[in-house]
C-alpha cells in the first residue's frame, strides 16, 4: 500500500462517495488536499473531513512523512471493514501477528452528529473503552468501513449498547430503589448464581417497563431519521461507537 497526496483533483472513485458531496445537505466540509491510497488491487482517492482537525492534520501529516508506504491492510472482515497503518507490517511476512503496531501518541476524540459510518468511510482506529475511556484514536492506524443493512430491531440494539451506561444507570435504580421487585430479584438471583458476565449483559438490555418508560423520558443517543433510513436502504458498516 502507497499512500500520497495528490495537487489538482477534482473527482474521486465512487468507493469514497461519501467524502466528497454525496451529503453535502449536512452540512460537511472537505480538506482541500485528495489523497491517494495505491495498492496491488487497484487505486482509492479520498478527501478529508474539516468538522475533524486533528485526525485531518494527522493524517496528512503522515501522509506527506511517507510513513504509509509499503504498509499493509492487515485486517480485512467482510461487511465490516479494512483496516491499515501498523507500522510492523512494512516487514511482515505471511506469518507476522499484526494490529499492535503505532506511533507514540492518541489523538484526542472529535465525535460530531453530521458524519457517521458509511461505506467507503475512512474513520481512524481506537481501542477498547476497557482501556481507552476517552475513546481517543489510534495515531497511525485508519480503516476504510464496507457494509451490510440494518432494519430497525438492529437499530434499536445498536441505540442500546452506544447508551449502555445511561441504560444501566436506569436499570440499577428501578431495581434497587423499590420500583421494580422483579427486576431486583432477577439481580440478586444471577449475583447469588455468580453470573457476573450475564450480569453485566442483562443490567444493559431494556425488558423492565419502568426503565422503559424512564429511558424514552431521559435525553439519549438517537439515530436522525436521516441515518435510519440510510441504515435500512443501503450497504453500510456494522455499527460501533
Amino acid at each position: 500500500m502507497k499512500i500520497k497526496l495528490m495537487s489538482k483533483y477534482l473527482l474521486v472513485t465512487l468507493l469514497f462517495f461519501q467524502f466528497i458531496g454525496i451529503n453535502r445537505s449536512t452540512g460537511q466540509t472537505y480538506s482541500k488536499e485528495t489523497i491517494l491510497i495505491s495498492t496491488a488491487y487497484g487505486n482509492m482517492k479520498v478527501k478529508l473531513f474539516n468538522e475533524t482537525p486533528g485526525h485531518r492534520n494527522n493524517f496528512l501529516k503522515l501522509v506527506k512523512q511517507g510513513f504509509y508506504d509499503s504498509l499493509l491492510f492487515h485486517r480485512v472482515i467482510d461487511q465490516f471493514m479494512i483496516q491499515g497503518g501498523d507500522p510492523y507490517s512494512k516487514l511482515a511476512n505471511d506469518t507476522s501477528l499484526l494490529g499492535d503496531g503505532d506511533v507514540d501518541y492518541w489523538i484526542p476524540a472529535e465525535f460530531n452528529r453530521k458524519l457517521f459510518h458509511r461505506k467507503g468511510m475512512l474513520a481512524a482506529a481506537r481501542e477498547g473503552d476497557d482501556v481507552n475511556p476517552n475513546k481517543e484514536s489510534s495515531g497511525s492506524q485508519f480503516y476504510i468501513v464496507m457494509g451490510k443493512t440494518y432494519e430497525a430491531p438492529a437499530l434499536r440494539k445498536a441505540e442500546l449498547r452506544i447508551n449502555k451506561d445511561l441504560v444501566r444507570k436506569i436499570n440499577y435504580n428501578v431495581a434497587f430503589s423499590g420500583k421494580s421487585s422483579a427486576l431486583r430479584s432477577y439481580y440478586n438471583r444471577l449475583l447469588a448464581e455468580e453470573k457476573e458476565d450475564s450480569l453485566k449483559y442483562a443490567t444493559q438490555q431494556l425488558t423492565d417497563p419502568i426503565s422503559v418508560e424512564r429511558y424514552e423520558k431521559t435525553p439519549h443517543f438517537t439515530f436522525t431519521a436521516k441515518q435510519q433510513k440510510t441504515y435500512a436502504t443501503q450497504a453500510e458498516p456494522r455499527i460501533w461507537i
